[in-house]
């Protein structure tokens, strides 16, 4: 059981640092280089970068807190614990999170985007655009979440695991 262990603790540190590479580097980077070469519509080139980059983060965020629902469930040694119940609930939390970032938020973002054509090309006051920014945000928020839920959640797997280690 430990090699699983180890297994849960890599996948969601490898997406986490995925997450939150995607979150400060990837995303500022794109728009901030493909503003400099001043194209006409720079804000679609990168938000279709980011879209794309985003899908990658979040379904893969969902498949791995499935996949830690289950071997928690699997193991499930010390279902009296407070520490398994905050496990589940902090991967509950990323399964939600990230799935709704993918499903409902992204979707919806997308078909505005269609709606727009350009989107450099509409007024920042036009209702479709200040529905994308107001979904932007809440999609910033949903990966948030996901990445505080996925660090709870890295904590108590390897602090469940260092107390297995000792008995």
């Amino acid at each position: 059981m430990a090699i699983l262990n180890d297994l849960r603790l890599l996948l969601i540190g490898l997406w986490l640092g995925a997450a939150v590479y995607f979150s400060s580097v990837v995303a500022p980077s794109v728009f901030a280089v493909l503003r400099g070469f001043y194209l006409p519509n720079v804000g679609e080139i990168a938000g279709t970068l980011v879209t794309r980059t985003l899908s990658v983060v979040n379904i893969s965020g969902f498949i791995v807190s499935l996949f830690l629902l289950v071997t928690a469930v699997v193991l499930g040694k010390g279902l009296a614990n407070r520490s398994y119940w905050l496990e589940l609930a902090a991967v509950v939390t990323m399964a939600a999170s990230t799935g709704v970032g993918q499903w409902v938020i992204a979707a919806k973002m997308r078909a505005l985007r269609v709606a727009m054509v350009l989107i450099d090309q509409v007024p920042l006051d036009d209702p479709r655009r200040v529905a994308f920014n107001r979904l932007h945000g809440y999609s910033v928020t949903a990966l948030s979440i996901a990445m505080i839920a996925a660090l709870i959640a890295f904590l108590t797997i390897a602090y469940r695991a260092r107390l297995n280690a000792i008995e």
